[in-house]
């Protein structure tokens, strides 16, 4: 796949971008988070620190940078690109990990019938699907894929090192292991897939709709299966 055209000044200009270390700031909220009190760990709001010092880090590193829709990879020329690569490759996710889940975790001596009573089963499927998927797909690839990905190369650190680190910065983000437990793992290689779209593309849209349809292929089935 070719990077468009519009990705390579931002490319280059990364690099001499302001604040870019704010990026690192979910990478110590979540290691704070694992070095705290375990009582503390199981707090439901206190498992949304990382995050949300993301979200304050990606609202400062704004306010200190122009182009901050291009760097982020959200140019609207690039709509296109993005729903075509994210479709493909979130239906060829969404189908190995639905079959991983179903036949390979009870193999491994796990069970998914938990996920019947995650916060994400009890939400009504016409306002799960697609509308609160999309809005978590957003949120989520705007703050691990273009902002704590995109700020880990723009710091310099090579791409085949940054992505795996954005990946297990993802899977290991404290409500997604809290809510999903040992499916947590899966998240490891769908941050890989996500973080190499966004690094090949320099297109957030494309991470946004892999995530988006893998998700709704996931949630779809499953829901169908346990209900």
């Amino acid at each position: 796949m070719n990077r468009p055209e519009d990705a390579r000044p931002a490319t280059a200009t990364q690099t001499n971008e302001r604040g870019a270390v704010l990026g690192l700031l979910p990478l110590t909220a979540t290691l704070l988070f694992y070095a705290s009190p375990l009582a503390l760990q199981h707090n439901h709001l206190y498992q949304f620190l990382p995050q949300v010092c993301a979200y304050i880090g990606l609202i400062a590193w704004s306010n200190l940078n122009g182009s901050t829709i291009r760097r982020l990879g959200l140019a609207p020329n690039l709509i296109t690109q993005g729903l075509r690569q994210g479709a493909v490759t979130g239906l060829v996710l969404g189908t190995i990990n639905v079959l991983f889940i179903l036949y390979v975790v009870p193999r491994l001596g796990g069970d998914y019938r938990f996920l019947a009573d995650t916060p994400h089963a009890k939400i009504p499927l016409l306002l799960m699907v697609p509308w609160f998927i999309l809005f978590i797909a957003t949120m989520v690839e705007l703050n691990f894929r273009g902002f704590a990905l995109g700020r880990l190369i723009a710091l310099g650190l090579p791409a085949p090192l940054a992505v795996p680190m954005s990946a297990l910065l993802f899977a290991f983000d404290p409500f997604l292991v809290a809510t999903f437990q040992h499916l947590h793992w899966i998240a490891v290689w769908d941050g890989l897939v996500w973080g190499a779209l966004w690094v090949m593309l320099r297109n957030l849209y494309a991470p946004i709709v892999a995530h988006a349809v893998e998700v709704i292929v996931l949630y779809s089935a499953m829901r169908a299966i346990l209900t």
